[in-house]
């Protein structure tokens, strides 16, 4: 779903709302709509149209679902990235070079979410300090190779496939996996990517 509203005035701060669930993202839509500083000139709920979104509305700040960040990087906007803090761990998505950093809990007070749009705008980095906490103490015991081999799995790609892409054998990529599996506690390979991901190590 898509979303678009009349271009605010020059001195209003141009939001955009990428965010899934409708009741959260109408509801921040109204906390921020009610201020005389913001517009909200845009909001969606899946990642595929955004970089063209922003490209056509020109927000100052997006507010944004961690899992979208990957289509929004290199479209321009700075970005309020909201994170479960179970999944603090991924927070090295959202750093862009070059841009001020947005990080805040998904469940954060109404009155900091706002702050944190006007920061960005101004050009400040907006960081969440209990976020930066989790995602040093939740320390994955997945290695490199492992983590690159579920990353590929939670996308849908066959064992041959991962295989093929990280140049090992199927059977390596298969033992892999049942090390994954059992270092995660899980008792699938389904249950490994959903551990691995609500934990933030993929």
């Amino acid at each position: 779903m898509i979303r678009l509203t009349v271009p605010g005035k020059v001195d209003v701060i141009r939001t955009l709302l990428a965010l899934d669930g409708a009741l959260v993202r109408g509801a921040l839509s109204l906390v921020l709509a009610a201020e005389a500083d913001i517009s909200v000139v845009a909001e969606l709920d899946r990642g595929a149209a955004l970089p063209a979104l922003i490209k056509a509305q020109r927000p100052d700040v997006a507010v944004i679902d961690l899992d979208l960040v990957g289509s929004a990087g290199a479209a321009g906007c700075p970005m309020l990235v909201l994170v479960d803090q179970r999944r603090a761990r991924r927070l090295h998505r959202v750093l862009v070079p070059g841009r001020p950093l947005g990080v805040l809990g998904s469940d954060v007070a109404p009155g900091r979410l706002l702050e944190g749009v006007r920061r960005l705008s101004r050009g400040e980095s907006v960081i969440d300090v209990d976020l930066v906490r989790a995602a040093l103490a939740r320390e994955s015991p997945l290695s490199a190779r492992e983590t690159q081999i579920l990353d590929l799995t939670a996308a849908g790609a066959p064992v041959v496939e991962v295989a093929r892409a990280l140049g090992l054998a199927p059977g390596t990529v298969r033992n892999h996996l049942g090390r994954i599996t059992r270092k995660v506690g899980a008792r699938t390979r389904v249950e490994a990517v959903r551990v691995a991901h609500e934990a933030g190590w993929i």
